[in-house]
């Protein structure tokens, strides 16, 4: 099966955005590039924790809704956050209103000021656990790798909730600690560069 679909300008791009319009602007601009700003990072993790039973264009298509209800994912704010923030939130038509997603993303902030305490950055952290090229699958073959179960585990020993090895894979790749556009993907190559001179945290 090709990997691959061709672009609103005809070249290829993964075969995945082919699900939505509105994919080959996320693939293009942000799916796979490196990160180390620590609010973007606590925001993917948590995106990902809402889009768990869901599709990634409901959670994409309400993002900003989701960065007013939560302070632009501000973690030191959120960490304050109380009961009748949670009330506030489960109003928020805006946003996916489930409870125990909500009350994990404030949790979560709670355990990101600690980790910024401890390690001096989220970025430190997660980028501790990016794999060496040698070890990595065919892309977009796999849904977790021996790194995201590693680090899985770890945030889940630190108390962080819905961090399951697959909602940290999708993370990874998102927040480019591997680089998984298919072979012969336009991006693949502009990550490949954005990889190389990228400089680790």
């Amino acid at each position: 099966m090709n990997t691959t679909i061709p672009g609103p300008d005809g070249r290829p791009r993964c075969r995945w955005c082919a699900a939505a319009p509105e994919f080959f602007h996320y693939h293009d601009t942000e799916w796979g590039f490196p990160v180390t700003d620590d609010r973007r990072l606590f925001e993917k993790l948590c995106l990902e924790g809402f889009q768990s039973g869901l599709s990634w264009r409901t959670i994409l298509a309400k993002r900003e809704n989701f960065r007013a209800a939560f302070h632009g994912f501000d973690f030191k704010r959120i960490a304050s956050f109380t009961e009748r923030d949670v009330l506030r939130l489960l109003e928020d038509a805006g946003i996916v209103r489930h409870r125990g997603k909500i009350e994990a993303v404030i949790h979560n902030a709670q355990r990101a000021c600690e980790m910024v305490a401890r390690e001096g950055s989220l970025a430190v952290f997660f980028w501790g656990y990016e794999p060496k090229a040698a070890t990595l699958a065919e892309p977009q073959t796999v849904s977790t790798s021996a790194e995201s179960l590693a680090l899985s585990k770890d945030l889940k020993k630190l108390g962080w909730k819905f961090v399951g090895p697959t909602t940290v894979y999708a993370f990874m790749q998102a927040m480019g600690l591997v680089n998984d556009h298919a072979d012969g993907c336009v991006v693949r190559e502009q990550v490949g560069r954005a990889r190389q001179s990228f400089k680790r945290p």
